[in-house]
Order: structure tokens, then sequence, then C-alpha cells
């Protein structure tokens, strides 16, 4: 009989976490899910990529320029959408990362010496599941005491763009 409450909590938490996409969250619901539905989803004129959100992670600021020169990026792409959604690529590449000075300019743009390969491919993400790319990008051109934006696009889909500021220790 003890054990009644804490199953009934945890049903209760549960049916909260698999809460409609345009639901507002609860306090609870973001300390237990922080990655979750922070985010309003973006209406795409595209509907086909309607329910997808584009995210990006950095580490924690200041980024002391004088410890990292690769600057590890994490993008998650989820579907929060009650359909699953197809993506077409035609080629190997999947996202771009550019980063951006204080001024605007891009400094470092990640496909560059990269080679992708012209096989057309098609990524199938379900709802309420994601795709996450760990990655990282050149800090040799980044001022310190500066901030500076990463910004992530996804080359088939110019509709998809997340960006970042972040601040560089002086």
């Amino acid at each position: 009989m003890r054990f009644v409450p804490i199953f009934a909590a945890l049903i209760f938490l549960a049916a909260a976490s698999f809460a409609p996409a345009q639901e507002k969250r609860s306090w609870l619901g973001r300390v237990l899910h922080p990655f979750g539905s922070s985010q309003k989803i973006p209406d795409y004129k595209n509907p086909r990529l309607r329910g997808l959100v584009l995210e990006v992670q950095l580490p924690p600021e200041p980024i002391k320029l004088s410890e990292i020169r690769q600057l590890p990026v994490t993008v998650r792409l989820t579907n929060r959408a009650n359909r699953a959604v197809e993506l077409n690529f035609p080629s190997e590449q999947r996202i771009e990362i550019l980063l951006h000075d204080a001024a605007g300019q891009v400094v470092t743009r990640w496909s560059d010496n990269r080679a992708f390969a012209e096989q057309v491919a098609t990524v199938l993400i379900n709802p309420n599941e994601h795709i996450e790319y760990s990655e990282t990008i050149a800090t040799r051109d980044l001022a310190p005491g500066k901030v500076f934006t990463v910004e992530v696009t996804v080359p088939a889909y110019p509709e998809l763009v997340a960006k970042r500021k972040s601040l560089t220790a002086p």
C-alpha cells in the first residue's frame, strides 16, 4: 500500500513528460528534462519541416582560447511533431557550422577541408526522437574577451538554422 502513492507520482510525471508539442512546460518538466522542448517550435514555410527544432550546445562560458583550440559543438535536431519527418540529402553532409566573430564576419567554416561524397541519402526522425551530431570547430581566429556566435544550418534545408552566442575569456 505504501507504493501506491509512489506509482501514482511516477505515472503523473510520465504523463507530464509526454505533453503535446505546443503546450507550456512546468518547472518540474524543465528540471527533469532540461534538453526538452524549452523553446517554441518554429513555423517553417516547408510543411515537411514542421515540428523540427534545431538546437546548439556549447561548453560553459567563458571559452578560454589558451586552453581550447577546437571548440566542441553539439547539434541536436529533434522532431516534436506527431508524425515522422523524412529529410533527403544530396550528399553525406548533414550540417554546416559557422563561427562568427564579434563583428558578425564568418571566421571559420566547419566544412572547409572536409570532403563529402555525392551520395543521396534519407534520414527519418520519428516523433519525439532526435539526431545528435558532435563536432569541433577551430577557434584560432577568435579574439579574447569578445563575443562570438556559432551558427548551425542544415544545407539541404536552409530554413533549419540555430545560433548560439558565447564569450571568450580575456
